[in-house]
């Protein structure tokens, strides 16, 4: 039996942007990118086609969006705006560390988060005091797909040596973490049962 974690809302929590958008902005201006009037109306809008499920790299899309305004930016510009942009406050969760420790005692562990943004994951993971907790971190900009579609989880369970069907997923969110179930695997939700007792769920017969 493998186990995969969840980051954000599972094993912390964070200060996100009220406002993605603007913060993006200001960043690219604080870099000399001329951002549109109508930014935030670009910023909202697809420019990236993409397959369902599958993850489009947020500098990818703010690129993208500045270029449909007539605006040139290079891409390491937007790249290094968007990651100043989503630098957060950073508050590991009460239990998360014994939770991860204890389902490690008892197999391979873990992380499976999605995050469009690049550098935070492993950003968090500093901050949060649980880089080197895991045997692999998958991310959806990392596997290029996002949860609840299968290949994230079977890029996560290959990431382990195992198949979806060998995998419980802790997480707190039904739609997106749930889709293990839907691959073949077991969904343990934070929101029922706390991280204190999670090892003991994770043991329980399915």
């Amino acid at each position: 039996m493998a186990v995969t974690f969840d980051l954000f809302g599972t094993l912390v929590d964070v200060e996100y942007p009220s406002d993605p958008a603007e913060a993006v902005a200001r960043e690219l201006e604080s870099r000399g990118v001329a951002v549109p009037d109508d930014w935030h109306v670009a910023y909202g809008e697809q420019h990236v086609e993409a397959p369902a499920g599958a993850e489009v790299p947020l500098p990818a899309h703010v690129a993208r969006a500045l270029d449909s305004r007539g605006v040139d930016a290079e891409r390491n510009v937007a790249r290094h705006a968007v990651i100043a942009a989503f630098d957060p406050d950073v508050a590991r969760r009460d239990g998360a560390l014994d939770a991860v420790r204890g389902a490690a005692e008892r197999g391979p562990v873990g992380l499976l988060s999605n995050c469009a943004v690049p550098e935070l994951v492993p950003r968090t993971l500093i901050r949060a005091g649980l880089r080197g907790e895991f045997e692999a971190v998958t991310t959806s900009v990392g596997c290029g797909w996002r949860k609840p579609h299968p290949s994230a989880f079977e890029a996560a369970a290959e990431a382990l040596g195992t198949a979806t069907t060998g995998l419980v997923h802790v997480g707190d969110d039904p739609e997106t973490d749930g889709g293990i179930v839907a691959a073949g695997g077991r969904f343990v939700d934070v929101t029922e049962t706390p991280l204190s007792k999670v090892v003991g769920e994770i043991e329980a017969e399915p």
